[in-house]
């Protein structure tokens, strides 16, 4: 298994968060399980059609301030899951 973090220029913002966004996580190969959102310096609540369409495509998605999504990515991949992170700078 492998687990990719990943940090997009084309996100600034939990705003910025969106389907099109996204669409990477998608198209990783192998399929990740589960994809660790931080959306900077508090928990921020993404449009529920975004989650829904990951859910859709078989990935959960934990979203939490990202000193937390760091520590929840380490945790996951140190317990070999498929994982990947997006993570915006607090």
């Amino acid at each position: 298994p492998r687990s990719v973090p990943l940090v997009s220029s084309q996100v600034g913002s939990y705003r910025d968060i969106s389907r099109e966004s996204l669409s990477l996580f998608r198209l990783l190969e192998p399929q990740i399980e589960i994809l660790v959102l931080g959306t900077g310096d508090r928990v921020e609540r993404l449009h529920p059609a975004v989650l829904k369409q990951m859910r859709e495509c078989g990935i959960a998605v934990e979203v939490q301030d990202t000193p937390n999504a760091c520590a929840t990515f380490n945790f996951l991949t140190s317990e070999k899951r498929v994982a990947a992170a997006g993570l915006i700078p607090p």
